[in-house]
């Protein structure tokens, strides 16, 4: 499923879900019943979500001024993890 973006002259712009490549270069808008004609935007453009947004900052800022690590990270409360039971075909064989 894609979404189109549609535009009445009357009421604006509204979004359609429809399979991807049936989208008709006009509709019938949502509210008044008329014309819209299809619009093309950029996608992802029209609505961006802040953490994608600073997701892309970052990793444009990254590129040019990498974070410098000073220390190295302590193990804090951390517990080993689990391991899962074997079998016992599988006991024998080395752990890593």
């Amino acid at each position: 499923m894609a979404v189109y973006e549609y535009r009445c002259d009357q009421d604006g712009s509204f979004d359609v879900t429809l399979p991807l490549g049936t989208a008709p270069p006009a509709i019938l808008c949502e509210a008044c019943g008329i014309q819209a004609r299809r619009i093309f935007s950029a996608p992802m453009l029209r609505s961006p979500h802040r953490e994608l947004i600073s997701a892309i900052d970052h990793s444009k800022k990254s590129a040019h001024e990498p974070e410098v690590v000073t220390s190295v990270p302590s193990a804090g409360n951390r517990k080993a993890p689990r391991m899962a039971t074997m079998t016992p075909k599988l006991a024998r064989l080395p752990r890593p």
